[in-house]
């Protein structure tokens, strides 16, 4: 049985520990209401933006535009990848990485070499960990994320697009779906997929709306394009920013609780322990007086 000292200090260690994990609950809540309520203003404009898109693309030939056309050979892949730079969020990287290492797999069976930009430190050591080439990665800015640092992802890309180096470009990221759901969500960049090509749109049960353009459709894709890629990679890090912060509240939660259920275990060992020293001094007492009396 370990002695009182012991189990004394390990309390106060699991209490110190929960100081730090109720602590980081509270930083992370504070955060989510920003992340939070900046998802929530942009997700309505880039699911908008995208249907607008897909049915602006629907009517005009695939060749119109470079985005818009499909490789005949499918020789490279990239896939965007979106993460957190800290952990201590539970298993919400992990289910990230498994969804992007996964696509990785399929593709590089199918014969395609995979190469990845990754923001997030956690994305970037897990891919150069599995030995997939990152062609860019952004770490320890997922704290501060604008539409520049999306702007510049995505631009990398459409260039390699453009030219050739990529045939498909996938984004993966964590969805923020409610306080206790994060689930990692994988979305097809280029080439756009219209309705035609089976990408069912997320209101499809509701009345397709018809759009008059001007100028002439060509003229729109050419600018809308580019800036779709990017509201779809800024909606992604915007996604998994919010989803962080919830799954770091939850797993501080189940810490702080945990540590709530050891103090009262160790409390209950302290409680024998002690019991159990003055039962043995009191025997010693009682034998050196029986032993006086003899």
């Amino acid at each position: 049985m370990p002695s009182l000292k012991d189990v004394k200090m390990k309390i106060v260690g699991v209490g110190k520990t929960k100081q730090i994990t109720k602590a980081m609950n509270m930083v992370a809540s504070a955060k989510l209401r920003g992340a939070q309520a900046r998802i929530e203003r942009f997700r309505p404009y880039a699911a908008k933006y995208r249907d607008v898109l897909a049915e602006l693309s629907s009517k005009v030939e695939g060749d119109v535009h470079p985005l818009l056309m499909e490789h005949e050979e499918k020789k490279s892949c990239a896939i965007v990848l979106v993460t957190s730079d800290r952990g201590l969020c539970g298993s919400f990287n992990g289910n990230i990485i498994a969804q992007a290492l996964k696509l990785a797999k399929d593709k590089s069976a199918a014969g395609m070499q995979v190469s990845f930009a990754c923001v997030g430190r956690k994305g970037r050591d897990a891919v150069r960990s599995a030995g997939y080439d990152v062609f860019t990665a952004y770490g320890d800015r997922m704290g501060s994320i604008d539409f520049a640092l999306a702007s510049s992802v995505a631009q990398e890309v459409i260039n390699g697009y453009e030219t050739s180096t990529y045939d498909e470009v996938w984004l993966i990221y964590g969805e923020f779906v409610s306080m206790g759901s994060q689930p990692p969500r994988t979305l097809r960049l280029l080439p756009l997929q219209t309705p035609e090509a089976g990408e069912v749109a997320e209101d499809d049960a509701k009345p397709s709306c018809e759009y008059v353009y001007e100028p002439q459709e060509e003229k729109l894709l050419a600018e809308l394009l580019p800036r779709y890629v990017k509201v779809q990679v800024y909606r992604g890090m915007l996604d998994t920013s919010a989803s962080e912060h919830a799954a770091r509240m939850a797993a501080m939660d189940n810490a702080t609780r945990n540590c709530n259920e050891m103090i009262n275990t160790l409390t209950l060992l302290y409680n024998k322990t002690r019991q159990a020293s003055i039962t043995s001094e009191l025997i010693d007492i009682v034998g050196g007086a029986e032993a006086l009396k003899g």
